[in-house]
């Protein structure tokens, strides 16, 4: 029997550069993800179908876009606690296969309560999927990579935004609104199965909770051979205490975090409300503003397939720079929607001007959602991510219910966008806040832990 060793499971992964491991993981949590933006942002394209199907006014569809929110934001905080206890491998896989199945029901709904009902669990099941598919990314990792991967895996987010609306386009004519919801819900439940097969466990998770040291063994050899780990071996985090207590939301406002948690929050609550905004009402404010249904569709899919390519960019920066990289392109975007929202302008110019400035709201997004979780220890990663996650999603409820009484008040439709541009603002003072916290405490502050048990 080999001799048991004391492995430190933080110097393994950070020592490795990303190989074969770390690529599958990336692509299937790539893949989940291009089903959950499809799932949500479907609504807003296949919105006008069901308006005149169902005989919605802009008030209920603002309530539907929001109760898929407001799903999001309850199922974000229950996921969150139950992969931070019990794993992120059974919760990502369990939230797949329910909002798979949900998206597939949506198709069924004749009333305006039943889809209501229906984007509720179904934002419920999907606002358990992001934060942990993030943590668990994270912390297969070195460091200097965490923005970098996690904007990857956003890029999938990001595609299935996108291409909502040219699905819409293809299916809805011929198939209906139900055609597009029985697509993506089929197309996840796809995905679910390959995530039951070949999702792992994060070994950083199973080490500070002192579990399975089996299992830490079985993936540590998958994600290197070379390592030849085994269960008698002694698994730590060089890097962090083990915390094998209970979850309690005050560790998330201790040392450092008590500053970094409510501004990160900020930035977060401004940046969702206005993405989700542009998302859910962009195609009907260019249908009103006498663009056509088509060029509705297509440029608000342009915009989010632009802010994916900003956010890629981006990536690199933020691993080198921090937070203060997060705060560019908010600074570029506010301006811009003023410009867009008070100065009169030639409809071709209007378009580019509009789609330029949305473009910097989603590569904005894309910053703020690379540092979600990096700065919280492994042992409240997916609660850290989740809480700011789903506190965020108070955002994405005002974004369409604010939206429909700007459109219903009686100003200019065009007024949105200067309205807007609040949203970049406080994202871009959130962004600088949170990097000059970073760094002036550049290491986190200690958990609150069991001691280590003795070998």
């Amino acid at each position: 029997m080999a001799e048991a060793r004391v492995l430190d499971v933080a110097k393994l992964i950070d020592g490795r550069k990303l190989g074969p491991f770390n690529y599958k993981l990336i692509a299937l949590s790539w893949l989940i993800t291009v089903f959950d933006g499809f799932d949500m942002m479907m609504i807003s394209f296949t919105a006008p179908w069901m308006r005149d199907e169902l005989s919605l006014d802009r008030i209920q569809l603002g309530n539907i876009f929001s109760a898929g929110i407001i799903g999001m934001m309850v199922g974000g905080f229950a996921f969150a606690y139950i992969g931070d206890r019990l794993g992120r491998r059974r919760t990502i896989v369990s939230a797949a296969f329910a909002f798979g199945i949900l998206t597939t029901a949506t198709a069924l709904a004749r009333s305006y309560e039943a889809l209501l009902i229906l984007r509720f669990l179904d934002g419920f099941a999907i606002g358990g999927m992001l934060p942990i598919a993030w943590a668990l990314n994270i912390e297969f990792v070195p460091s200097k990579m965490r923005s970098t991967v996690v904007t990857i895996i956003m890029m999938g987010y990001s595609l299935g935004s996108s291409l909502a609306g040219p699905v819409t386009v293809w299916l809805a004519p011929q198939f209906g609104w139900e055609g597009v919801f029985v697509f993506g819900g089929g197309c996840t439940l796809v995905c679910a199965v390959l995530l039951a097969k070949w999702l792992p466990e994060s070994v950083r998770f199973l080490a500070t909770k002192q579990m399975r040291p089996d299992l830490i063994a079985r993936t540590l050899n998958d994600f290197d051979p070379t390592i030849g780990a085994t269960a008698n071996d002694r698994f730590v985090l060089g890097d962090e205490r083990i915390d094998t207590g209970n979850f309690k939301v005050s560790k998330l406002f201790e040392g450092r975090l008590a500053l970094l948690t409510p501004v990160l929050w900020i930035g977060y609550i401004a940046s969702t409300l206005a993405v989700y905004f542009k998302a859910n009402w962009g195609p009907l404010v260019y249908e009103d503003l006498a663009f056509s249904r088509e060029t509705a569709a297509y440029v608000s899919s342009l915009s989010g397939v632009l802010g994916a390519m900003l956010g890629l960019l981006l990536m690199r920066f933020t691993d080198r720079f921090g937070p203060f990289a997060v705060a560019v392109y908010p600074m570029i975007a506010a301006p811009m929607l003023l410009v867009v929202g008070l100065v009169p302008l030639a409809p071709d110019r209007f378009l580019l001007l509009s789609l330029i400035s949305t473009t910097f709201i989603g590569g904005a997004h894309f910053g703020i959602l690379s540092i979600a979780s990096v700065f919280y220890p492994s042992a409240i990663r997916a609660n850290g991510g989740g809480w700011a996650t789903s506190v965020a999603k108070l955002g994405g409820i005002g974004g369409p219910v604010i939206g429909a009484y700007v459109l219903a008040s009686g100003l200019p439709i065009v007024r949105s966008f200067a309205i807007l541009a609040l949203c970049p603002a406080i994202l871009a003072v959130s962004a600088i806040t949170i990097a000059t916290v970073v760094r002036r405490t550049r290491t986190p502050a200690p958990l609150p832990a069991d001691p280590l048990p003795a070998s």
